[in-house]
């Protein structure tokens, strides 16, 4: 086949950083790796009893959901947000991603105005939004931040609004941790007709103020994305879920049924125990705090005074002189860190580098003493 046909997959940028990886790797004591968001702590001792004595495995598993899965998810948003929302109202996810890849080609499906070919989203943000709009041949139109990071929806241009199929809210967002208004998006998006996907796979890890969904607003024209990957340390289990708008919930349901998405039995069973369980929680986010705060302190004794984030568990490092990709090769050299370049998320983050401070206690005690001794 020639070249230049056809739609070619970009690389992660995390398969991308050969010579920074190999210079990192070659500092003594080896690479601390801040890259890839991917929990290290371990899940709760209830999931491998779960899997272990399951008979789930045995049949087809609902790709709604089973009744206890979003029995489960419905209690957990009323604990957890205060928000009444019924199991009709949920439906089970492999994990989110596929969820935030897929959905605006199900929303042009399910669209009869083929000018509605705009997906918004956040300018400094998670790369799979903009993917998914690509996959579905859409637009991907950034919606770029307010001073304090969250989405400025004044600065979107009434002409992409009209054109827009859905806009993106992700709060706490990935990498900067910045909180959106989200009674305001969902707002925005209801006058205009445009549903609003709130991935909101981090509030569990809220730090200022209380964890938020769009859901507080009502349901109708919103879906809140929830994963338990980072709640309960079950990334490899690929298991999360939607809730909102009961229209929006059903027409998907019926559509990944046809598409064969479904949770596997025994994981959903886990899902449902998991979010049943709050004090698990509770211990993953003060071990996420703790980190955290070691490690902002410890950047401010470097020379790189970081803000602490509204949430998640990155930090979004300004470059001292504005060059990222620059402070990312200079982290490897000096102290052996591995960090990602801001321009990853876009090319306003182009003069920070993302932190993801998902490595063990004594790691992150390593990194702090590291960090300290370039001060």
């Amino acid at each position: 086949m020639s070249e230049g046909r056809g739609f070619a997959p970009p690389p992660l940028v995390w398969e991308t950083l050969g010579e920074i990886q190999a210079t990192a790797a070659s500092f003594p004591g080896g690479a601390i790796d801040l890259t890839i968001g991917t929990p290290i702590d371990d899940p709760p001792a209830f999931v491998a009893e779960i899997l272990a004595r399951s008979t789930a495995s045995r049949g087809y598993p609902p790709s709604i959901g089973s009744v206890a899965l979003r029995t489960a998810a419905a209690g957990w948003i009323g604990r957890r947000f205060g928000v009444e929302v019924t199991p009709d109202q949920v439906g089970a996810t492999i994990g989110s991603k596929e969820l935030v890849a897929g959905l605006p080609h199900w929303l042009r499906l399910r669209h009869d105005d083929a000018r509605r070919d705009t997906v918004l989203h956040p300018a400094v943000a998670y790369p799979t939004y903009a993917m998914g709009a690509r996959l579905a041949g859409c637009r991907a139109v950034a919606v770029p931040p307010t001073a304090t990071g969250a989405l400025d929806l004044d600065a979107i241009d009434p002409a992409d609004a009209a054109r827009a199929l859905c806009l993106w809210s992700n709060s706490p967002g990935n990498p900067t941790g910045a909180l959106d208004d989200l009674e305001a998006a969902a707002a925005w998006g209801r006058a205009r007709g445009v549903p609003v996907l709130s991935d909101e796979c981090y509030a569990e890890l809220t730090w200022d103020g209380p964890p938020r969904t769009i859901l507080e607003s009502g349901s109708e024209g919103v879906l809140a994305v929830h994963s338990l990957s980072k709640r309960s340390n079950l990334a490899g289990l690929r298991v999360g879920f939607y809730a909102g708008d009961p229209d929006l919930v059903a027409y998907l349901g019926q559509l990944r049924k046809h598409a064969g998405f479904m949770v596997p039995g025994p994981v959903q069973e886990v899902a449902a125990a998991a979010l049943d369980d709050d004090d698990h929680a509770a211990a993953q986010r003060a071990t996420y705090r703790r980190r955290l705060d070691a490690v902002v302190a410890a950047l401010a004794t470097a020379g790189l005074p970081t803000p602490s984030p509204g949430g998640a568990f990155y930090l979004w490092v300004p470059a001292p002189d504005g060059d990222g990709a620059g402070l990312a090769r200079r982290l490897a050299q000096d102290a052996g860190v591995l960090a990602t370049p801001g321009a990853t998320y876009g090319s306003r983050g182009a003069g920070f580098v993302r932190l993801a401070l998902v490595v063990t206690d004594d790691r992150v005690a390593e990194l702090c003493r590291r960090l300290v001794a370039t001060g």
